[in-house]
């Protein structure tokens, strides 16, 4: 528990220490199927799952490791990528009912290419996961045909189709890191294919030299006759309570044949060491995701091979962050000369203590060793020291962005220099190229190869054709390495500061510098534009004219007429996402109390006779600054039919299509390219009262303006460009509000004379005496009850005994009782 106090205090001392990363933001975004940036694609319905990729030697013929296929396209034409052969290799049905007896899913029980490499000239060894039983086999690069029928591979290929896996073919040889067993518990590096002489051979498996590793890659050193693995592990020498991850890279001699009584068919030059991505005062990144091997310059010793490597963290202060390590292969040499830890194998513990050496471990030639001297070897496996990175710091890192594969590529610059060029592809599908500076990386730009993220299985990168492939599980991408025709200025050029690409004075356009042979204009590492393009960055005297002159001598740009009150929002174009908009007015300061700047770089304010005027927007990059945008925002002239200036900026090439043009190859500059407006007549209706007394109500000027209309108050008098309105009246409404009161009191008065009326009527129906009429007992009675009732109504009126007595009721009795001869009906004569 102690140990695990100490680590915890570590892990939380070290990441409160460790300093804020640098944002590293791509200078262009390419969303996905944009037209600025060019991408190849191949998918057929048939074909999923593209986890190896491998390319001939003159880059024509792109081979596919498939599930249940391989595949050779044919990617020599530049547009598109064609199917030229197929090669089915599918398990039998019986083979999957035995993948699904054994308790695994169907959809994991095909077979998946996990191996592709070149035998010879003439045939390609592959090898699958088979329904979790692995098979290899040789095929004919040409016909893409088995020369022999499939044999276990065992060994040299994994059962998983979800374990990583290594492999290279040297001289015929087959060298892989994967797993020998159906569970995965028996790591193994191997070698097969031996003939001759020379045996297969493996590492043994009662010595821990593995514990539970994650094969990444492997690499060939000519000159050392060495080849070196990576993968990361379960750190068994830190004490740690839960496990503690490290990468690794091994090594092991092409030379070695086991030995002849110790070690026999085993290795006897393995040796590993830790490899250290880590700052100073920073958290290691001790999970490696992925490297790529950079060979040493032109006419430059092996020893400057420097590897590149992808490394997260499993600590949560570093979760979601990436960061890009560089070795040399000579620091790691010298750690693999240097000593060794010493296990005890009673306790199973790590110790540093120095010994004498019997051997030097990771030595080439100890096959001939005596057995004290494979004894030592055989327990002394693990170098003392770490390997560092060049420089002893992070060659990059980004906390907004998780990578996930990477390739490099040396390019060479039009001044002679060489740059290294990062391709790292991210977890949500973007690849992004970056350049490494001496300020650091810079990211030039950020493509979108897929619409929604997938899993990707490999990168390869063709440095004599320019383009990346990157294979998915729909397909296989191609995209090429430069872009320079995207940046037509020569700023935009400079600026992206891409090794690639340079600017031509000759034929006025961004070219790939290795293409050309004339000097082109270049400035990796400061991307200053005025001394590469021979240009000069505007002053204010030279936006607005000399003298302060007034607000008439602005440039004419789009016109914006709106009304007093309006909240009128003008937009901004960004040059790229590194730039910086900024709003300048002549004669005027922008204060923040009438000025708002919003975060994507638009100004907010309100339409008032102070804030009439010319408004310019700059965009500014590096010191560079160019007019992006220039409004002239005036009061409407007529409050039914306006005169308006309909501006339509010209059709550009996209992301930067309102970038005004720098003609700097000649020293001319110009503050944007907008005509002079042309005068249309539009109909605009008024708002109405109503629409007046409502606030926030947005509406459309065009595509750059939005006003909204915050209340009543608009100036029907004229404007006069360029001047200001002192003396502007705001209308007035007494008329209105006179006429608006005197309406209202006499709805109120009616409404109360109504309410009286309707009160008073409910009291007469309560208080007023109940009046002879039939009810409703009356409906009730029977014929016979209701004549008896009229007689006796009738007899009553007649002797003077009805209280209610009236002409119209005698009438009606007299009527009603009264036969034709003067009697009352049924009664004797």
């Amino acid at each position: 528990m102690e140990t695990h106090s100490v680590l915890s205090f570590t892990v939380a001392l070290l990441g409160f220490l460790s300093p804020c990363l640098t944002r590293l933001t791509p200078r262009v975004s390419f969303p996905f199927g944009s037209p600025g940036r060019h991408l190849t694609r191949f998918s057929s319905y048939d074909v999923s799952n593209t986890t190896t990729l491998l390319l001939s030697e003159d880059g024509d013929v792109l081979y596919v490791g498939a599930r249940d296929a391989v595949l050779a396209l044919d990617v020599g034409h530049k547009d598109v990528i064609t199917l030229r052969n197929k090669l089915d290799w599918r398990p039998s049905d019986k083979d999957l009912e035995q993948c699904s007896m054994k308790g695994k899913e169907m959809a994991d029980c095909p077979n998946f290419i996990r191996v592709l490499q070149f035998l010879n000239a003439s045939h390609i060894y592959a090898c699958g996961t088979f329904a979790f039983s692995p098979r290899c086999t040789y095929v004919n690069s040409e016909t893409l045909t088995m020369s022999i029928r499939p044999d276990e591979g065992r060994g040299r290929c994994p059962y998983d189709p979800y374990q990583r896996n290594t492999a290279i073919i040297v001289d015929g040889e087959l060298y892989t890191g994967t797993v020998a067993d159906y569970r995965g518990n028996r790591p193994v590096i191997s070698r097969h294919l031996s003939e001759g002489r020379r045996v297969d051979l493996k590492l043994d498996d009662t010595l821990g030299w593995l514990e539970d590793p994650t094969f990444i890659s492997s690499s060939f050193i000519p000159d050392e006759e060495k080849v070196y693995f990576f993968f990361s592990e379960v750190g068994r020498e830190y004490d740690f309570i839960d496990k503690f991850i490290v990468s690794r890279v091994s090594q092991i001699c092409m030379s070695d044949v086991g030995g002849q009584r110790t070690l026999q068919r085993r290795w006897t030059t393995f040796a590993k060491a830790q490899l250290l991505c880590q700052a100073d005062n920073e958290l290691p990144y001790n999970v490696i995701q992925d490297i790529d091997t950079l060979p040493p310059a032109e006419g430059a010793s092996t020893d400057e091979t420097l590897f590149y490597g992808i490394f997260t963290s499993q600590w949560s202060v570093n979760s979601g962050r990436s960061a890009v390590c560089s070795f040399r292969l000579s620091d790691i040499k010298s750690v693999f000369s240097g000593n060794y830890k010493v296990l005890n194998r009673d306790t199973l513990q790590w110790s540093t203590r120095v010994q004498e050496k019997v051997a030097n471990p990771g030595e080439c030639g100890l096959h001939n060793a005596s057995d004290n001297a494979l004894r030592f070897v055989k327990e002394n496996f693990l170098a003392d020291d770490s390997v560092r990175p060049v420089g002893r710091s992070l060659t990059m890192a980004s906390a907004e962005h998780k990578y996930s594969h990477l390739t490099v590529q040396r390019v060479q610059a039009a001044n002679n220099r060489e740059y290294t060029v990062l391709f790292l592809l991210t977890e949500t599908g973007y690849l992004h190229k970056s350049v490494l500076l001496q300020s650091g990386a810079h990211i030039i730009e950020e493509v979108q190869v897929f619409e929604r993220p997938q899993p990707v299985k490999s990168l390869k990168l063709s440095v004599p054709k320019g383009v990346i492939y990157v294979g998915t599980s729909e397909g296989v991408v191609r995209l090429p390495t430069a872009n320079c025709s995207f940046y037509w200025t020569c700023a935009q050029c400079v600026l992206a500061r891409d090794p690639f690409c340079g600017w031509d004075t000759a034929s006025r356009a961004c070219v790939e510098a290795s293409n050309t042979q004339t000097s082109v204009a270049q400035d990796i590492e400061r991307g200053n534009v005025e001394e590469t393009c021979n240009t000069v960055t505007l002053t204010h005297i030279a936006r607005f004219g000399p003298n302060k002159m007034s607000a008439a001598s602005c440039p004419t740009g789009e016109l914006v007429p709106v009304a007093l009150n309006e909240v009128v929002r003008l937009q901004c174009p960004a040059a790229s996402k590194l730039s910086r908009q900024l709003w300048e007015r002549p004669n005027s300061r922008l204060s923040s109390d009438l000025y708002l700047h919003l975060g994507d770089g638009s100004l907010s304010f309100v339409a008032t006779p102070a804030t009439l005027g010319h408004y310019l927007c700059l965009s500014t990059e590096n010191g560079y600054q160019q007019t992006m945008a220039i409004y002239h925002v005036r009061q409407k002239s007529s409050p039914v039919v306006q005169t308006t200036s309909s501006y339509t900026r010209p059709r550009t090439r996209p992301t930067l299509a309102t970038q005004a043009v720098s003609r700097s190859g000649s020293g001319q500059h110009t503050t944007g390219f907008w005509p002079e407006p042309k005068e249309t007549r539009r109909q605009d209706t008024e708002p109405t009262q109503s629409t007046r007394d409502t606030q926030g109500v947005p509406r459309q000027r065009g595509k750059n303006v939005t006003l909204w209309t915050l209340g009543s108050g608009q100036n029907e008098s004229g404007f006069v460009e360029g001047e200001p309105l002192p003396s502007a009246r705001y209308p007035c409404y007494l008329k209105e509000l006179v006429v608006v009161s005197v309406l209202l009191v006499l709805c109120l008065s009616l409404l109360i004379t109504v309410l009286m009326y309707v009160i008073r009527q409910r009291c007469r129906r309560r208080t007023a005496p109940h009046a002879v009429t039939p009810s409703r007992e009356s409906d009730r009675r029977t014929p016979l009850e209701q004549e008896a009732l009229r007689r006796n109504q009738c007899l009553n009126k007649r002797t003077g005994l009805s209280p209610h007595s009236g002409q119209a009721g005698g009438s009606g009795c007299n009527g009603a009782l009264t036969g034709s001869n003067g009697h009352l009906p049924n009664t004797p004569i």
